[in-house]
């Protein structure tokens, strides 16, 4: 891992977890020529799907904290999948779903919560393209999920 990388997730104060596994049929990560592929996180607190809907039960601040828990959990199926960081050359794009009512629209500030820690960690390479959607339910009933493509 670039020292660069591993000095602002050490300033921040983060400790990459064990990537996780595969939910159902599927794998954590594809690579297709110099681009990875990563699958959807759901987030997580104490290691259990952090449930709950935006707009219903839970406010768009503590959805920006799930998000940015998501961010940790992507970093780590990056290193996980790479081997090293510093095969990153670019975060390109995150598509982040937000578990929210019909009448809820903060799911772009949301999704911050994810992007915000990429741009913290990666510097310029962390900088991307973005969607935010609202559904009307996630797996499990997480309340956000968000996947990322890289190039590599």
């Amino acid at each position: 891992m670039s020292t660069n990388i591993s000095e602002r997730l050490k300033a921040l104060g983060i400790d990459l977890p064990p990537s996780g596994a595969p939910a159902a049929a599927y794998v954590m990560a594809a690579t297709s020529g110099n681009t990875v592929f990563l699958s959807g996180h759901i987030a997580k607190r104490d290691g259990k799907p952090w449930v709950g809907k935006l707009g219903k039960d839970m406010d768009t601040e503590t959805g920006k904290a799930a998000a940015r828990s998501i961010a940790i959990d992507l970093i780590s199926a990056l290193q996980n999948h790479l081997g090293s960081l510093d095969k990153v050359k670019q975060i390109v794009k995150v598509m982040g779903l937000v578990n929210s009512t019909d009448s809820y629209t903060e799911q772009h500030l949301v999704v911050n919560g994810c992007s915000e820690l990429l741009f913290e960690v990666f510097g310029e390479v962390g900088k991307h393209a973005r969607s935010a959607f609202g559904v009307a339910q996630i797996p499990l009933g997480a309340c956000v999920e968000i996947e990322l493509i890289a190039k590599i």
